[in-house]
C-alpha cells in the first residue's frame, strides 16, 4: 500500500504511524493537533509545542477536512432517539 495524499499538508502512510493522518514530512498525528485544538489551545503554542514542523496552514486544512469528514458522515455520529 502506498502514501494516500489526503491535502497539501496531509497524508496517510502505512509505514508512519500506523497509516493514521499525519502532517507531511512528520510523524504527528492529525488526530493530536485536532485534540490541542478542541482544548482550546492557541495555534500559536500548538505550533511552538511541536517544535514548527506544522504551520497554520496546516492546522487550518486539517480542521476544513473534519468539518468536510464530519458533514459526509452525519449519520455516523447520530444518536439513538431512545437514549
Amino acid at each position: 500500500m502506498e502514501t494516500t495524499i489526503i491535502g497539501r499538508y496531509i497524508v496517510a502512510d502505512p509505514k508512519i504511524c500506523h497509516g493514521k493522518p499525519t502532517f507531511r514530512g512528520t510523524r504527528i498525528m492529525v488526530s493530536d493537533v485536532l485534540e490541542q485544538v478542541e482544548e482550546g489551545l492557541a495555534w500559536e503554542s500548538i505550533i511552538e509545542g511541536w517544535h514548527n514542523s506544522i504551520s497554520k496552514e496546516a492546522i487550518a486544512e486539517a480542521l476544513t477536512l473534519s468539518r468536510q469528514a464530519f458533514i459526509n458522515h452525519i449519520e455516523d455520529f447520530a444518536l439513538d432517539p431512545a437514549l
